[in-house]
């Protein structure tokens, strides 16, 4: 098996994919045949490669997501070293809302920290929605990545409004959303305005980059699970479905992931995505039953098993395979984002052990 920057991993003498659009990702989140089951990883690009610590070492966040040659380099580096079937844009869920005048800073060590937190309807008005002219950098990133990958494709990605609104409610990462929760039971009204604008906030932010030419995308609600699935339908599937449709004519699978949301999984999968992420509390098997036959599934290797022993991360990874051997078409990722500290030679490990385990 090889595989090059500008070229998804081929069997032997397969001849290579016509393009990202028959790649073995996109063919897999379309649930179509494919040569082997397709593997990449979120926060694939990110602080467990010592070359990605190094390029980012003095450069805040928001400034190095705002640098095309910077994010080009840095969504690249895991695709050189890991050979995964698809890259993810290098960026940041708040970027979009920063574009839309709110002050914020993303603090190492603790997350988006939000200068003037939403309180009432007023606040919601200082949300401007943005243009593509505001997000000319994500634009120009995207199309020099897509000369670089080639037949790789390369996946777009946005936070979800309820994610987003969390964020700008609590003023920063929560661990109850007690603020947010305040907010949706008490001021609906404000807050459905303030998840409307951030839907089509995200939603701009989403079309830019398949405009540019992402071959696919992932909306991140990295928070539903906070909810109950009552909740999730009244205060938060309307407003994702929202972003999801937008995108209905773009031609590139839509990808939905949350963490925690075992319980929501049937109400995430009527939201309209074409995959489903799943974490590592469901078996994927388990989770088709809920999502529903006509959605592929994402994931689920705990992030942790990376840490185990290789002869317990190598039956996990077949685990998972054969769990996923059973969906209507299984993206293999983990449960959630590769942690700081993993070592990326076995991130390697499994992008090479998935591609021979699964080989058709």
């Amino acid at each position: 098996m090889t595989t090059t920057i500008a070229g998804s991993a081929s069997q032997g003498g397969d001849s290579a994919p016509a393009g990202p659009a028959d790649s073995p990702f996109v063919r897999a989140c379309r649930r179509l045949p494919v040569p082997h089951t397709p593997v990449w990883f979120m926060r694939q690009a990110g602080r467990s490669l010592p070359e990605y610590r190094e390029l980012r070492a003095g450069v805040p966040m928001l400034e190095s997501c705002r640098r095309p040659e910077l994010v080009r380099e840095i969504t690249l580096q895991p695709v050189r070293r890991h050979g995964v079937d698809a890259a993810i844009l290098f960026s940041d869920i708040v970027v979009p809302v920063a574009a839309a005048g709110v002050d914020l800073e993303i603090v190492p060590g603790t997350g988006p920290v939000v200068a003037r937190p939403v309180r009432d309807a007023a606040d919601v008005d200082l949300i401007r929605p943005i243009t593509p002219d505001d997000l000319s950098f994500v634009d120009e990133a995207v199309r020099l990545l897509v000369a670089d990958l080639g037949d790789t494709p390369l996946i777009g990605f946005a936070g979800a409004p309820f994610t987003l609104a969390s964020y700008l409610v609590e003023g920063g990462p929560s661990r109850t959303h007690a603020r947010t929760k305040a907010l949706m039971y008490g001021a609906p009204e404000v807050w459905h305005a303030l998840c409307a604008r951030l839907a089509e906030i995200t939603g701009q932010f989403l079309r830019v980059q398949v405009d540019a030419g992402a071959s696919a995308v992932q909306l991140f609600d990295s928070w539903a699970g906070a909810l109950s699935e009552a909740d999730y339908r009244r205060y938060v599937l309307p407003h994702s479905a929202a972003v999801l449709a937008g995108l209905a004519d773009a031609g590139v699978p839509r990808i939905h992931f949350g963490v925690g949301t075992a319980e929501l999984l049937g109400a995430m999968g009527e939201a309209g995505a074409d995959v489903v992420g799943v974490d590592w509390r469901t078996p994927l098997d388990a989770a088709t039953v809920r999502i529903g036959p006509d959605k592929a599934v994402q994931g689920n290797l705990d992030p942790c098993v990376l840490f185990a022993p290789w002869p317990v991360i190598e039956t996990e990874v077949r685990r998972i395979l054969a769990e996923g051997a059973a969906t209507p078409g299984h993206v293999f990722n983990l449960g959630h984002g590769v942690l700081p500290e993993t070592d990326p030679e076995v991130l390697t490990r499994v992008v090479a052990l998935v591609h021979e385990a699964s080989a058709r």
